[in-house]
């Protein structure tokens, strides 16, 4: 399966530790906390990572199939 990298947008932050954890299916709480503690002992340098991983991946898109209905009423009258 080709798996693509996203963030997720069910949290309130901007999601690229629970992007990370479902990519490699992994739990989010564990990647926060490895995140921290890599972020900590590397002179702060994970937030720039996390800032680098924020800006080049894709936001997941959550679909519940209405943007499709409206498309087939709109082309299929």
């Amino acid at each position: 399966e080709n798996k693509k990298l996203t963030r997720s947008n069910k949290q309130n932050d901007t999601g690229v530790c629970a992007g990370l954890a479902d990519y490699f299916g992994w739990d989010v709480t564990i990647v926060r906390i490895i995140y921290s503690f890599a972020t900590v002992f590397t002179a702060f340098s994970g937030i720039i990572v996390y800032i680098i991983l924020w800006v080049v991946t894709a936001e997941k898109k959550y679909r519940d199939g209405y943007e499709d209905r409206m498309n087939d009423r709109l082309h299929n009258r």
